[in-house]
């Protein structure tokens, strides 16, 4: 007689149990990958976001329409300029000039840009909500340069090296040389810096990197505005007004976006999926305490 082993013996609850174990598995891992995105601090709406790029390309079109009203200094009116007439907190501002420093100011300008965009594709939760973060910045963009343009063509000051006997005539004689208020640098520069820190608070809002970011955004800002002061480009009050435009744009545009209908719980929990290869599984993090 030969008699048959099971190789396997399984009873039918040890089945259903192990059955169960890899179903909930399955499905938390997948509703890990959703509760992950659902985390995103942000949110886009399509009729908002046409709205505002549209916006600000509106007033990119101002700018530049009212950019061809402006008419150049003449060689007579730049010989009549007089900087006793200009305020005491912006009359030093015409002493300077230099174009190194010009130059210098466009480098610290696109640094601060390429801070944002490192950040942006070098850290996993902002890269995978890359699209989010694109679409506000180019409305950021759109906005502080727009308004910042149409102004300046429309308050046409003479900026600070036109008294200056430094600087070449040619420089003054051009459109730009009657575009002073307000810095378009500086904008656009605290601008990026600020949404950079907002940003990248919201998406880690634990991380001891939180400091260094704002003071190295914010310090390219500043010695962009230092140094367009140092080349005779703009008084102070240009810079002031600038910043604190480019700040409010910078603050807003992110704030205009951020998520309104998360829960406490939503805030505190944080759920992923992780691998290291060979085997997969979920990562659970619940802050009880905030600061």
């Amino acid at each position: 007689m030969i008699k048959l082993k099971s190789v396997v013996e399984i009873s039918p609850k040890s089945f259903l149990r192990k059955s169960q174990t890899i179903i909930a598995a399955f499905i938390i891992y997948h509703a890990s990958c959703i509760i992950s995105f659902a985390q995103s601090p942000y949110e886009l709406k399509t009729a908002r976001e046409l709205t505002w790029v549209g916006v600000g390309v509106a007033s990119m079109g101002v700018s530049l329409a009212l950019d061809h009203t402006v008419d150049p200094l003449t060689q007579s009116e730049i010989a009549t300029l007089n900087r006793a007439e200009i305020n005491a907190f912006d009359r030093n501002a015409t002493y300077h000039w230099s174009t190194r420093a010009g130059r210098l100011s466009d480098v610290t300008l696109l640094g601060n840009v390429a801070l944002a965009g490192a950040l942006a594709l070098g850290t996993k939760p902002m890269r995978q909500d890359v699209k989010t973060v694109a679409i506000m910045y180019v409305e950021t963009m759109l906005l502080a340069n727009g308004i910042e343009g149409s102004v300046k063509a429309i308050t046409q000051r003479t900026r600070p090296f036109v008294y200056n006997s430094d600087a070449p005539l040619d420089e003054k004689l051009t459109r730009d040389a009657r575009q002073s208020f307000f810095s378009g640098h500086a904008a656009s520069s605290f601008a990026t810096a600020v949404f950079t820190g907002e940003v990248f608070r919201h998406y880690f809002p634990h991380s001891r990197l939180k400091p260094v970011v704002w003071i190295g955004s914010l310090g390219l800002a500043t010695a962009t505005a230092v140094l367009r002061y140092e080349a005779g480009k703009h008084y102070p009050t240009d810079l002031i007004t600038g910043a604190a435009f480019g700040t409010l744009v910078g603050w807003g545009v992110p704030k205009l976006h951020e998520v309104k209908n998360r829960s406490n719980l939503g805030r505190r929990l944080d759920v992923q999926p992780w691998s290291n290869g060979s085997t997969n599984g979920i990562y659970v993090r619940l802050a009880v305490f905030s600061r």
